[in-house]
């Protein structure tokens, strides 16, 4: 893989627009639009343990367009919120009120962070989530299906909190009937996933999905699918080989850094670990791979610095 580390252009870290009600995530910035929509940015920020790592360029232009195309790929399944990408980095979208859990479907048991499955079967937990396991499992290997592990959204300074789907509806955090049609699309979507990824020769691990409704109620998958920020994709080709020496699986996400921070000690807490620009390249190297792949087109990398073309792209919109 050529990481290209000296070709490597400073990362879009911040965005300021002319528009009004900012709101600020760990990687997107979104402004209010007219006509209940609003416009995201996503930046090139890479979040692990709940915390913003470094900036990976070109990431943020894989998040929004990958995300444009799995968007386009799963509208059958469910309604999403994505309407246009005027820019590589840009998506205008139909404004929703978020739900206030993220829905992780796992196929394969693996993980480092608290929240992870492996983490917690390693500790000794049999029942995690509400669901039961045995014991003789193995770290990276398949579940008999893939299962929905939904938790809180943790918000600054704090980690995301694992829930079972039944306490998603105790609690009165999501009513019945959304929660079951929420459960529907998420299964629904990954299966598509899953599949796509054994066509491109990648298995799709687990993901991350973010659901919301619109001003009438309706149910929209929003903010990003199945993208290397959110999902584990490892690469088939060499999955059995590393899973049979006891090593990780190759991976084209951002995993490599999560497992890189967690050599160095780091749970999320406490000063972050300086890694190397070698592992900066090489995941953004590893994100552009992972996009070619999915989507079987050329990546085309946007003009940098991302912040002029961006306030340009916007400033043609119709926005009043």
């Amino acid at each position: 893989m050529d990481t290209g580390i000296s070709a490597l252009p400073d990362p879009l870290m911040e965005i300021d627009l002319r528009l009004g009600d900012r709101r600020d995530g760990k990687v997107r910035v979104s402004y209010e639009l007219p006509d209940r929509r609003r416009l995201f940015v996503t930046t090139d920020r890479l979040s692990a343990f709940d915390r913003i790592i470094a900036g990976v360029p070109y990431k943020g232009q894989v998040l929004n367009q990958l995300s444009w195309w799995w968007f386009e790929h799963s509208r059958d399944i469910v309604a999403n919120h994505a309407l246009a990408t005027p820019d590589p980095n840009v998506l205008v979208a139909t404004a929703a009120i978020p739900l206030t859990v993220e829905v992780i479907v796992r196929g394969y048991i693996t993980g480092v962070t608290d929240t992870a499955l492996w983490t917690r079967y390693a500790a000794g937990e049999r029942t995690i989530y509400g669901y039961p396991f045995p014991d003789g499992l193995r770290k990276n290997t398949p579940l008999p299906e893939p299962i929905i592990t939904p938790t809180t959204k943790g918000g600054a300074g704090s980690h995301d909190e694992p829930l079972s789907s039944a306490e998603v509806v105790a609690r009165g955090l999501v009513d019945a009937g959304l929660w079951a049609a929420v459960e529907s699309a998420a299964l629904a979507v990954f299966e598509r996933g899953a599949r796509r990824g054994l066509e491109v020769g990648l298995i799709l691990a687990d993901t991350k999905f973010e659901f919301g409704v619109d001003a009438d109620g309706e149910l929209l998958l929003i903010d990003e699918a199945l993208t290397p920020d959110s999902s584990r994709w490892w690469v088939a080709e060499t999955y059995d080989e590393r899973l049979a020496a006891g090593t990780e699986p190759e991976s084209l996400d951002k995993e490599v850094v999560r497992r890189a921070l967690a050599d160095a000690g780091y749970t999320g807490d406490g000063p972050i670990p300086q890694l190397s620009a070698e592992v900066w390249a090489a995941t953004s190297a590893r994100y552009i791979d992972a996009y070619e792949r999915l989507t079987a087109t050329t990546f085309v990398r946007g003009v940098y610095p991302a912040g002029p073309r961006i306030n340009a792209a916007v400033a043609g919109l119709e926005i009043t």
